[in-house]
């Protein structure tokens, strides 16, 4: 899934351009080997910047988000973490294997992808530091296996002073469109 799928498509990069951001949506490296490879490559575009950025990760971009976040702390001002990817669920982490696998992926880096605490490539001490700024938690609207509510109960819990903010379906389902003012008003309002 690229960017413009996830992101412009279901016209939340307009949304957000409409209202007065300056969105920057990234395609992620199509095949990493490791959290670090994205890290690396999507730190590169945070160091052009001057001022400080509202990280917005999404799904298994929540755990390059949050790392982002730890790496480049003057600047990252905000963080949304919207439908944060279960971690260390067997079902879902042996589907996630099998998917990986059967793209290529070498055998060591999909285990090293997987690894981590309440968000994969995570531990959840790299978690709790988060608090030194504003953070945001965006649960799916409908829990599913990928997206739990029991991740999103933890990353309020270890983030103090972390909200909440309302549900909706993740951007490319089709039960996305009538809740996509409501997101984008979600955003504006945390940013600001």
């Amino acid at each position: 899934m690229d960017a413009e799928r996830f992101w412009g498509t279901p016209g939340i990069t307009a949304g957000l351009t409409a209202a007065g951001l300056t969105v920057l949506a990234p395609d992620r490296p199509k095949h990493p080997s490791g959290w670090d490879v994205e890290l690396e490559a999507l730190g590169e575009l945070l160091t052009n910047h001057a001022e400080p950025l509202t990280i917005v990760g999404a799904s298994n971009g929540c755990t390059v988000a949050a790392r982002l976040t730890s790496v480049y702390p003057d600047l990252v001002d905000r963080l949304v973490l919207a439908w944060p990817a279960t971690a260390g669920d067997t079902a879902v982490d042996t589907l996630t294997l099998a998917g990986l696998l059967s793209r290529g992926c070498a055998p060591d880096d999909a285990e090293n992808l997987l690894a981590g605490e309440t968000l994969r490539g995570t531990t959840d001490v790299e978690l709790i530091d988060l608090a030194r700024i504003p953070v945001a938690v965006l649960p799916s609207l409908l829990e599913n296996p990928t997206h739990q509510r029991k991740t999103v109960d933890a990353l309020l819990e270890l983030i103090a002073g972390s909200q909440e903010l309302s549900g909706c379906p993740e951007p490319p389902r089709p039960d996305f469109p009538p809740y996509l003012d409501q997101f984008v008003r979600s955003i504006v309002e945390f940013v600001y």
